[in-house]
């Protein structure tokens, strides 16, 4: 029998009886022989950046229901299948339908010649070829504009958003957590503070669904005026980084937008200086773009078998899918790859884990976290009954990537108090990494919120923020660029511990109760996004 030493942070001076498992005490072990192996195995013979180039740069953005989601899909089912994980699944779920796009080009051309930065909208059409018109601007946000601008658009290159106030910029775009910022965040929240919840906060004006009656509305209207082209201005950033996603409905028989764009505040607000001093401007834009009805919405689902508990499993996940303003690199094919490369590792070093490791790599999570929601319906409860399906007393937990390519520094626990002493010991390996904190605090707006709903232990990992919202999230800069290689060296090696640990323990890990039944869900406006805040 292979020596294996072991970690264990305790405090009891003696051994415990045979009769009862360490983990039962509060004893977590901790194999410092695999650990070493797999630290070794993610740093020295990493092949995570070559999976990010295959995802990013050769296959491009993954809209839901789009080519380029099939194609990424069918290279990590290839990729898989080469390290040793044959067991490759695509599991099929109701949505609605793709959309991609195959070219942008935008100008002006009157008064001044002047290239436009930026792209289309999803699930909004292309212009059959190139489109000349008259810029006009026109705010319209209620019922009240519609009536005032009504007659007056067709033909028109409709600026539709107020301009945004560019200031100096005097603050670096990236950062890391300090030593301060995590001790901070490994403080309990304030009594009786509610915990993020996705749409908290003060709250719109309109429900959901108002906002999505006025959003038909809204694009009919545009449709029956003739606008030529909808442009918008990013919602974000400045130096030619464009932030945009959604400008038309994913479901099917929805009335879609005319052809919509988001463009660099720089350029959107010179265009609103033209105007305002009365000069006319005149824009041509060029969009070809497709929607996919017949495509089917789809979660990957790979496994490691396990060996003696192998019905039941650990899962690792986070969201396949993307934007396509550029190549979804760290939103989120940064989560992906490390769980790839977490499964990898352990394939390469040929451990073997008690309960099976399972991969989840999920769609449509930037329209409402779909896909995982879907998995966690067909295969551990739905959230409006709560009556637990087969799997769900065999999951041990789900470990989520997708905050952005930033190293890992700790853990949130979703304010399950129970797992926290054990997140503690398997994190101490890795402390030289920079990895200190567990935190009971909660963190939302991903996928491991429809675990968390139905009793199921879900996790999002602490990562250093960097230039994620600042420059990369959801915008034309998400690229391969904004992605350090030693952080995703480091995240697979937490990851593939996490994994092998939480396979091999005694006991499943702790839960929370059983939540009450929810309302049904309603559908999420397709402008919003729960990816990755």
């Amino acid at each position: 029998m292979r020596r294996r030493n072991f970690l264990s942070l305790s405090a009891l001076p003696f051994a415990a009886p045979a009769t009862f498992t360490l983990a039962a005490q509060g004893i977590e072990n901790v194999d410092l022989n695999v650990v070493h192996q797999i630290k070794n195995e993610a740093f020295n013979n990493s092949q995570i950046m070559d999976t990010m180039f295959y995802l990013c740069d050769v296959n491009g953005p993954r809209i839901t229901g789009s080519p380029g989601y099939q194609k990424s899909a069918d290279y990590i089912k290839k990729r898989l299948t080469e390290h040793g994980i044959p067991d490759v699944k695509f599991e099929e779920f109701e949505f609605g339908r793709g959309w991609q796009h195959s070219k942008y080009t935008g100008h002006m051309i009157e008064p001044a010649y002047s290239e436009i930065i930026g792209f289309p909208l999803a699930w909004t059409p292309g212009t059959n070829g190139p489109v000349r018109g008259e810029a006009i601007h026109a705010v319209i946000r209620t019922q009240a504009d519609m009536d005032k601008w009504k007659g007056k658009l067709k033909g028109k290159i409709l600026l539709i958003d107020a301009p945004r106030t560019l200031e100096m910029p005097d603050k670096p775009h990236g950062r890391r957590y300090t030593s301060e910022d995590l001790a901070k965040m490994s403080e309990a929240p304030e009594p009786g503070a509610s915990f993020f919840r996705p749409g908290g906060g003060a709250g719109p004006t309109m429900t959901r669904d108002q906002m999505m009656a006025f959003r038909d509305k809204m694009n009919q209207f545009l449709i029956d005026e003739g606008v030529l082209v909808v442009v918008k201005t990013s919602y974000a950033g400045d130096g030619g980084a464009v932030f945009g996603s959604s400008g038309g409905p994913f479901q099917k028989g929805k009335p879609v937008p005319p052809a919509s764009v988001a463009i660099a505040a720089e350029n959107y607000n010179r265009v609103l200086r033209l105007l305002e001093k009365k000069v006319p401007v005149t824009m041509e834009f060029d969009i070809q773009a497709q929607f996919y009805d017949d495509n089917k919405a789809f979660n990957v689902v790979a496994e490691i078998p396990g060996t003696s508990r192998k019905d039941e499993y650990v899962l690792l996940g986070g969201h396949l899918d993307s934007w396509q303003g550029a190549t979804g690199a760290t939103d989120n094919a940064t989560g992906v790859a490390v769980m790839m490369e977490a499964a990898r590792i352990i394939k390469a070093l040929g451990l073997k884990t008690q309960r099976s490791i399972r991969l989840g790599l999920w769609s449509a999570e930037e329209q409402g976290l779909y896909g995982s929601r879907a998995y966690v319906k067909d295969h551990l409860a739905d959230p409006t009954d709560m009556k637990p399906k087969a799997e769900h007393s065999k999951i041990t937990a789900y470990f989520n990537i997708d905050n952005g390519s930033g190293k890992i520094r700790g853990i949130y626990t979703q304010g399950n108090d129970m797992v926290k002493n054990v997140f503690s010991h398997w994190l101490a390996p890795f402390s030289d990494l920079g990895v200190t904190t567990v935190t009971n605090r909660n963190t939302g707006g991903t996928d491991h919120q429809a675990f968390d709903a139905v009793g199921v232990p879900g996790f999002q990992f602490i990562q250093d923020p960097l230039d994620y919202m600042a420059r990369t999230h959801h915008s034309n800069m998400d690229t391969m660029d904004r992605v350090p290689k030693g952080d995703l060296m480091q995240m697979s090696a937490i990851l593939a511990s996490f994994a092998y640990h939480a396979a091999n323990r005694p006991e499943l890990l702790p839960r929370k109760p059983m939540p009450k039944p929810a309302p049904q869900r309603r559908e999420t406006p397709p402008s919003s996004s729960a990816g990755g805040q």
